[in-house]
């Protein structure tokens, strides 16, 4: 599932294509087609990203509200004319590009008391720059289950998946098992800065890259610490890979693990 640094490329590529124009909509798919008449030829007003969620608001009075889900994604055209894809949910076409957005867990069109609700029930996200890092700290201690789940919560925190919570805990040397309220409020500030930085970085080279040294266009896949590694980058330790509340969770046993 694309992280929240995934959503934040995206809502930039679509406000400098798109933003401040009339846009024509249309649902090849059709299963969006209702509502992308509503909004065709209103201006794209806003397109922000809040954790893995995009939401894009047009003048017609509506913004639509997308979560990528496992399989969904943005192709952007620099041709305007380009045909969509088949299967495309929801085709915007601007002065300069066109976009179709593919295979969404969601594509609905909210009204502004909808739109409100979704964002009462995300965390702070660290790569917003209004986030709340207090409220976020707070938000992992009181976390009723390890802090392994705490960080996928995304009533917890927005935007951080499965990749980039194996890597920060690896990078504070947090046992993901360990109960959420007995890690210490230091540690969580210091993960939570580390987060903003780390995320920041993906959303600059659209991926994601967690060892400091590893230069920019480093294969994601040798610049994570344990993240699907069969040895630990940090120590060469074997890495432990099991599951923790239904998603796979990976390990340093040397140096986070206690057993």
């Amino acid at each position: 599932m694309p992280e929240g640094h995934t959503l934040h490329r995206y809502a930039a590529a679509l406000r400098a294509d798109l933003a401040g124009q009339p846009v024509r909509a249309s649902s090849p798919q059709g299963r969006f087609a209702a509502e992308a008449g509503t909004l065709d030829g209103a201006v794209l007003e806003r397109a922000e990203a809040y954790g893995k969620n995009l939401l894009l608001e047009f003048s017609a009075g509506g913004t639509v509200h997308v979560h990528l889900g496992l399989r969904g994604l943005f192709l952007r055209y620099d041709d305007p004319a380009a045909e969509p894809r088949k299967g495309t949910r929801l085709h915007l076409v601007g002065d300069r590009a066109a976009y179709d957005l593919i295979a969404p867990m969601t594509c609905a069109l909210l009204e502004p008391g909808a739109v409100a609700r979704l964002l009462a029930t995300l965390g702070p996200d660290p790569l917003r720059p209004e986030a709340d890092g207090e409220e976020a700290v707070r938000r992992l201690r009181a976390h009723p289950r390890s802090v392994g789940a705490a960080l996928l919560d995304q009533s917890v925190l927005a935007g951080v998946g499965n990749v980039y919570r194996a890597e920060v805990l690896y990078r504070h040397r947090v046992d993901p098992r360990a109960p959420a309220r007995d890690v210490p409020a230091a540690t969580y500030a210091a993960m939570w800065e580390d987060l903003r930085g780390l995320m920041a970085r993906g959303v600059r080279v659209g991926s994601i890259l967690t060892v400091d040294e590893a230069p920019d266009d480093t294969p994601p896949e040798q610049a994570r610490y344990v993240y699907k590694q069969p040895a630990c980058r940090g120590c060469g330790g074997p890495v432990r890979t099991w599951t923790l509340d239904g998603r796979d969770c990976y390990a340093c046993d040397r140096e986070q693990l206690a057993d």
